[in-house]
């Protein structure tokens, strides 16, 4: 049977090449290559007994655990696509999502069974459910579950199932910062090559040409990597991808929460070499604590951290090095429409949010005033654009899609929403989000910029920029910030410290303290509701 770009072909190549090698940890759970694969295997059996198929899918509602990427892999194994679900989401949101997603079964820890029983009508579809079992106590017998365990007992480990395809979908629901999820359609060779590093993340000799060599890419020695998102953000979920198909081991945060003492307590007991986290979110509890506990922990380990997915400011990178003074950063611009989109080259320090070296697929593109697009001349501004491996659309969204995917000089592009410019070098400058944009007075101010900006006050903990009317300005920079502790901060040492990041023009002019900034489910920025605790003025600090 032919091999394709397929992520279950590739996975049992090289669980082939490296049976006995441990390819994932979780907290006290551990499975080598030949245990994940083969438990994976029974999983699909039994799905498949249960008449899932091809192009059904499959919910994973699930904390991080081994489970979920053996759902993954099983789910891909019978060429069905798994659908990964926020843990987060309150009732309004699940049910959205598994009516929007046409679920034919769902994977979850026995914690979740009284959401599902409150939602299960929204998926007429849904007929086979599977828990994971917890301390939850919850009634799994109500919305009739079957155990994990139970469901893997007695089932074939072979791998007899059908041909798959490189065409075969991986989707990714991504929680904007407005509206409900939306299910971004990914083939599985696109993804491979667009978010997973094309079998060249860890290899100087790049991308591979064939699946078969997958194995041949697998090094002597496991590279340690733990990616400290959810799996189901598709930061982390990618980043599991590209370790599995390297040969890798994955060590995951059992937690459902990132405590820095407990994740350096998992890096120096599993001698992790390569961390990944989602911006300044997960760097600030990281650097804390390190400086609450000097000395504490031997990370001799470490030799990279990398971010993408939010704000990784340079002020955070700046401390990383300073209690790893060897270490390689890397902060990546994506986002789960585009996949890995770079990583700032630090040739305009700054300027924007970083600035990416161009390629063939990658570009900036303007519109017309018939609505087509172009691409911009250098100098020029435009929106962040990809071509090549991008995924088809997304999912029961028509409108959605022919806004974002769209045709230039007989290439479909995808516009990824952020601003940036093409500059006369050749590289391209990212500034962020258009639609979040700033007119104060007829300048453009990118709230992600300031963001940043305001993020090297050492009191500040997070923060969220937007828009508040100004009677000569028409809009004015409001700045709605949570600090570290019960420090105090004002209005005024703010702009100070703005004033040596970026230009005059804009620094904030209003400042709300809260407790905690707005986030979404996702952990996305809630512009909208920062917008709201600003226009209340119940926050606001001089």
């Amino acid at each position: 049977m032919a091999r394709h770009f397929n992520i279950a072909d590739m996975f049992e190549l090289v669980a082939d090449k490296v049976p006995e090698r441990t390819a994932l940890v979780c907290g006290a759970q551990r499975a080598t290559y030949a245990e994940l694969d083969q438990r994976a295997n029974a999983l699909a059996h039994f799905l498949r007994e249960h008449g899932v198929g091809a192009g059904d899918h499959i919910g994973l509602y699930l904390y991080n655990c081994n489970e979920y990427l053996e759902g993954m892999l099983a789910c891909f194994k019978l060429r069905a696509v798994p659908i990964n679900i926020n843990y987060r989401y309150v009732e309004e949101e699940l049910s959205y999502i598994f009516n929007n997603a046409n679920l034919v079964a769902c994977i979850h820890h026995r914690e979740f069974a009284p959401h599902i029983a409150a939602v299960h009508g929204a998926s007429p579809a849904l007929k086979t459910l599977v828990y994971v079992d917890d301390d939850s106590g919850a009634d799994a017998a109500a919305i009739h579950s079957t155990g994990y365990e139970d469901a893997l007992a007695g089932r074939s480990r072979a791998r007899d199932f059908p041909e798959r395809a490189d065409e075969d979908l991986f989707i990714l629901y991504t929680g904007g910062t407005t509206g409900m999820p939306k299910g971004v359609m990914w083939p599985h060779k696109s993804v491979f090559h667009a978010a997973m590093g094309g079998g060249g993340y860890f290899h100087p000799d790049g991308v591979i040409t064939e699946p078969e060599q997958i194995a041949e890419r697998v090094g002597d020695f496991a590279i340690v990597g733990i990616a400290l998102a959810p799996l189901m953000h598709g930061a982390c979920w990618w980043y599991a991808c590209i370790q599995l198909l390297s040969g890798n081991l994955l060590v995951l945060n059992p937690a459902h929460h990132l405590v820095g003492e407990e994740v350096w307590d998992i890096v120096e007991r599993e001698k992790v070499n390569s961390i990944t986290i989602v911006g300044d979110a997960m760097a600030v509890p990281l650097l804390d604590a390190l400086e609450a506990n000097p000395g504490r922990w031997d990370l001799s380990s470490v030799f990279a951290v990398g971010s993408g997915g939010a704000v990784f400011s340079t002020s955070k990178q700046e401390a990383f090095r300073r209690y790893l003074p060897n270490i390689m950063i890397r902060n990546s611009f994506g986002s789960s429409e585009s996949g890995a989109m770079g990583a700032d080259s630090g040739g305009k320090a700054g300027q924007g949010l970083g600035n990416v070296v161009r390629d063939p697929f990658m570009s900036v593109l303007g519109e017309a005033e018939d609505g087509s697009h172009f691409h911009v001349e250098p100098g020029a501004r435009g929106i962040f654009a990809r071509s090549g491996h991008i995924p088809i659309g997304y999912y029961n969204d028509p409108e959605k899609t022919a806004k974002t995917f769209v045709p230039v000089d007989g290439r479909t592009w995808l516009l990824t929403g952020d601003e940036a410019r093409l500059e006369e070098d050749g590289t391209i400058t990212v500034y962020g989000r258009g639609s979040n944009c700033i007119n104060s007075g007829g300048e453009k101010i990118f709230p992600e910029e300031v963001e940043q900006a305001l993020k090297n006050h050492a009191a500040v903990f997070d923060c969220l920029v937007v828009a508040t009317p100004d009677e000569r300005l028409g809009s004015k920079v409001t700045a709605v910030v949570a600090t570290r502790g019960a420090q105090a901060v004002d209005l005024k040492e703010l702009q100070e410290e703005a004033r040596k990041h970026i230009a005059g023009y804009k620094v904030p002019r209003e400042l709300h303290v809260v407790t905690e900034v707005p986030r979404a489910p996702s952990g996305k920025p809630a512009y909208p509701k920062a917008l709201e605790i600003a226009l209340s003025g119940r926050y606001r600090v001089d």
